[in-house]
């Protein structure tokens, strides 16, 4: 994890979101959860960063994770879906998540607040491509990877989801979460995704 205290200068990434028309928001424990995908379309490495952005005591706090924001080479070559292997496409999903269960395991935030648009992605090979757009919801959630260690690569852990590396990095940004709702911010979380520049 990256950690950065930006003081009272608004962070670099929330610039960059706001040049795109989407909202930020400011406020104690008020999450901007931001993703930047890599321009590399092959599937397999954590290879994309989570951004989460927020105030606390005022300052600006920028922590950044090692994720994917793209589905694992399993999945692309085995979709668990008839049209194809499921790729969120950039943009911005307003209160998309929830706090729940990963496939009843485990915290997370699962889809159950609202739609997001996805890719299918049919062709059985491990480049990304970005077409045949889908709106709904289909289970895209933000959860870990590995339970105690860190993971090597993507393995069969993304069927489309956005994954983070590192155990110890989502078990703070669980807390962070958590935080915005005890923070009385809310109990939805929104998603940007953009492509990295």
């Amino acid at each position: 994890m990256k950690w950065t205290n930006w003081g009272a200068e608004v962070p670099r990434i929330l610039r960059h979101v706001q040049t795109y028309g989407y909202t930020t928001f400011s406020g104690e424990y008020d999450l901007n959860i931001i993703g930047v995908r890599s321009s590399n379309r092959r599937s397999g490495k954590f290879d994309d960063f989570l951004h989460v952005v927020y105030q606390e005591l005022g300052d600006w706090i920028e922590e950044v994770y090692e994720c994917t924001t793209d589905p694992s080479t399993s999945y692309h070559r085995v979709p668990l879906h008839a049209t194809g292997v499921a790729i969120v496409k950039e943009g911005q999903y307003r209160g998309v998540w929830k706090l729940g269960k990963h496939r009843g395991l485990y915290k997370a935030l699962v889809q159950t607040g609202g739609p997001i648009t996805i890719y299918r992605d049919s062709n059985l090979d491990d480049i990304a491509d970005y077409v045949d757009e889908d709106t709904g919801y289909f289970g895209i959630n933000l959860h870990r990877a590995g339970r105690s260690s860190l993971m090597d690569n993507t393995k069969d852990f993304s069927a489309g989801c956005i994954c983070i590396r590192s155990p110890l990095d989502y078990a703070r940004f669980i807390r962070l979460c958590e935080l915005q709702d005890e923070n009385g911010k809310g109990s939805k979380y929104s998603f940007t995704l953009v492509r990295e520049k």
